[in-house]
């Protein structure tokens, strides 16, 4: 039986998660600004974009492309569906599936489904996508995911759990990169084409583009929390 309570907490598992987690975070905000982290920043943005087609599939709209580019910019070009369900899709489902795969690390067969579904998510979107960079993204991460998977299924260092390792980084930063779009976006720069502020423009409340920001960064950042309990309880 799961504990929800962690009344059993912390074990050396459970330590070792939260130690990692921290380590993370620390790697991530200390490399932000260079280089080293694009690849991974791309990706956040891929599942950016992929959260707002998603979001269009689901409420019957069609998408019609994506792009995502080298100044970790990004676009998703839908028809139809429900914007009010679209724009807040792409900041808070970057922080639900950083969120998933954080959870989806703890466990031996949860993080190779994990690992599966993403292989085949950028499959998919290699197949629609709109510009050259995403298609290279997409092969790229492809390529990366099955060497990782490989190299720690047939050789000695399986016992490093690479993959694990891989996974978790990316949850991380995803929902990390999603608070820090949200406030550069939004707050510390003003983006007038931005999700919220389009959001802004359709929501009949009084709450302007960076009161949406306040809000969905908000909420990302109860995602990043709930991924360390959910991660706890896993492993409990």
């Amino acid at each position: 039986m799961a504990d929800w309570q962690l009344t059993s907490c912390c074990s050396h598992t459970q330590v070792a998660f939260i130690a990692t987690i921290g380590a993370f975070i620390f790697v991530i905000l200390a490399l932000w600004r260079t280089p080293v982290l694009d690849p991974f920043k791309l990706i956040t943005v891929f599942l950016h974009e992929a959260s707002h087609a998603t979001a269009c599939k689901l409420t019957g709209g069609k998408v019609e492309g994506m792009e995502v580019k080298a100044d970790e910019g990004g676009v998703t070009h839908t028809r139809g569906g429900y914007q009010w369900f679209i724009l807040p899709a792409g900041y808070l489902g970057s922080a639900f599936w950083g969120m998933v795969l954080v959870v989806a690390s703890t466990n031996d067969i949860t993080l190779r489904i994990a690992a599966g579904l993403l292989i085949a998510a950028l499959v998919v979107v290699l197949i629609i996508a709109k510009n050259w960079f995403l298609r290279f993204l997409c092969l790229g991460f492809i390529t990366f995911l099955i060497i990782i998977w490989i190299l720690q299924e047939l050789t000695v260092l399986r016992h490093v759990n690479l993959l694990r390792y891989t996974i978790l980084f990316m949850g991380v930063m995803n929902c990390l990169f999603s608070v820090y779009d949200i406030y550069d976006d939004l707050i510390s720069r003003r983006v007038n084409s931005s999700d919220a502020e389009k959001f802004a423009e359709i929501c009949p409340c009084p709450c302007n583009g960076v009161g949406w920001g306040v809000i969905w960064g908000f909420i990302s950042f109860i995602f990043l929390l709930a991924a360390v309990y959910l991660g706890l309880v896993s492993l409990s």
